[in-house]
């Protein structure tokens, strides 16, 4: 680990604010992190004061008046080295991402393969920046819209994606003209500090104005200063639900845009039609990838009851077959919580499912030993439970599956939507009308809807996002770029006289 320390250059202790190649130790408080593989201190850093973070936000408003004028075609193809340098670190940026977080290495590698994807989406995306030009109702008069940059965008990320997430707003944000201040979750710090050591090449053999690229490590008094910063037009916040709300809130009050990637508790059906063989293996990544710890983990598993204890048997099978351990070790299929908070949070699930009389098809358990010495280990469970209790509306961040029964589609399309978010849903079923209903507008109230895949690993090519209390915000591909920009409505009169709209007449 340390040769791979030592490529990204990630030292003992390590500078927490750059506005670019600039970096320098912060005057807030030190952060320690620690890997939740084996509890070992990975480095420290020194985190951000309010000077600090005006010093990088002051840096970033002169740098917009610089980058708005490069032309998007050129910022796309500086995104485009970007991408060709995270290609030449992706082993080492992958590795490390599973060592601070705790994902497997092949997620970890994947997540740095989302980096690299969206880098190549932008590229295409700077010459496809459209407006649309519309006809006038007067004569010689011609109507038209363009889209501007808007500014600096304030990037608040998650522990669990902890340089994805990141990727898909500022890459697409640089291609806008934008500029971007991050402030990655204080959990996993070092991995945002690789990402701004690796792309410093391109920065400086490009001429990138300084603050164009800005990150601050801190904890959540940054994020607050981020919200309430009028300097900074949109903030995009992934987080939990009640991160999203005081986000949102926050920056409601000045009327600047948010744009908010919150919780999920997504659910799959599987029909009495599914192709088991198909559903089983989705199902299973789906609810232990990441050990539980993504925002489209599927968390409600909605099975019809003439297949229920076939579908359940299967799974205590798969469930056994599960091999828990360092993530870095390619024959493991599942690694640690974060910390020792995550692993009190799935006690305080499954206790509260013993409570409310819930059974365990695969018991639950934290695990201890050698190969567990950090204390974050968990073993993934799956309970019976029904949809309306308390702790089955509420996203648990850990490895527990919920089995719940259901006799008729529109029952099952009931319960996947009767919780408060709504991010990802998915449906098994070889029944053309079970998948056309699931997809239609009495169907999931998600924002990705699946058939005959899971609910996790979405591409980089569409929107991502979702409804309710998941924060309507969409990022990543589609058309997700406008987020990023301001639109403007243009009419342009070049005729001799002066016709006014709807008819109106004005006469001196």
């Amino acid at each position: 680990m340390q040769d791979i320390l030592n490529k990204l250059r990630i030292a003992e202790s390590n500078h927490g604010i750059s506005t670019g190649l600039a970096t320098w130790a912060g005057q807030g408080e030190e952060i320690a992190s620690y890997s939740p593989v084996d509890d070992k201190l990975i480095g420290k850093v020194q985190s951000a004061s309010r000077q600090d973070y005006d010093t990088v936000v002051g840096q970033a408003q002169e740098a917009f008046k610089t980058w708005r004028l490069v032309p998007a075609p050129k910022r796309g193809d500086i995104v485009r080295q970007m991408g060709e340098q995270f290609r030449k670190y992706k082993t080492e940026l992958g590795t490390l991402v599973s060592y601070e977080m705790g994902k497997s290495l092949q997620e970890g590698l994947g997540e740095v393969q989302e980096i690299i994807d969206i880098c190549d989406f932008a590229v295409g995306l700077s010459r496809q920046l459209y407006g649309l030009t519309m006809h006038s109702e007067r004569p010689s008069h011609r109507m038209y819209e363009q889209w501007h940059p808007i500014g600096i965008v304030g990037i608040i990320s998650a522990f669990n994606f902890p340089v994805a997430v990141w990727s898909w707003n500022t890459m697409l944000a640089w291609v806008c003209g934008d500029v971007c201040v991050w402030k990655p979750s204080e959990k996993t710090p070092l991995t945002a500090i690789a990402c701004q050591h690796i792309i410093q090449e391109v920065l400086k053999s490009n001429d990138v104005p300084e603050g164009v690229s800005g990150l601050i490590v801190g904890g959540r008094e940054v994020g607050e200063w981020l919200s309430h910063d009028e300097r900074i037009p949109l903030v995009s916040a992934t987080g939990s639900t009640r991160m999203g709300k005081a986000v949102g809130q926050a920056v409601g009050g000045r009327l600047g845009r948010s744009l908010l990637e919150l919780g999920g508790n997504n659910a799959i059906i599987v029909s009495q039609h599914a192709d088991l063989p198909l559903a089983i293996p989705a199902i299973v990544f789906g609810a232990v990838g990441t050990a539980g710890q993504r925002c489209t983990t599927t968390r409600r598993l909605i099975i019809h009851e003439s297949i229920y204890e076939d579908v359940k048997n299967q799974l205590v099978k798969a469930y056994g077959q599960l091999r828990i351990g360092n993530p870095l070790d390619a024959h493991n299929h599942v690694g640690p919580l974060i910390d020792e908070a995550a692993v009190q949070c799935y006690q305080s699930a499954v206790a509260q499912v013993g409570a409310l009389g819930g059974t365990f098809a695969v018991e639950p358990r934290v695990l201890s030993g050698d190969d567990f010495g950090s204390g974050c280990y968990v073993k993934p469970c799956i309970a019976e439970v029904e949809n309306h209790w308390p702790v089955v509306q509420h996203e648990t961040f850990a490895p527990i599956l919920y089995l719940i029964k259901y006799k008729t589609l529109d029952e099952a399309i009931a319960l996947q939507n009767g919780v408060p978010q709504g991010l990802s849903s998915a449906i098994f079923t070889l029944h053309l009308r079970e998948a056309e209903q699931f997809l239609s507008q009495t169907g999931s109230d998600c924002g990705i809807a699946n058939v005959n895949i899971g609910t996790s690993g979405a591409e980089i090519g569409g929107a991502f996002g979702g409804e309710k209390e998941t924060g309507g915000g969409r990022e990543s591909g589609s058309d997700a770029w406008k987020a990023y920009m301001r639109r403007q409505t243009n009419t342009i009169n070049y005729g001799t006289t002066l016709p006014l709209a709807q008819g109106i007449k004005f006469e001196l």
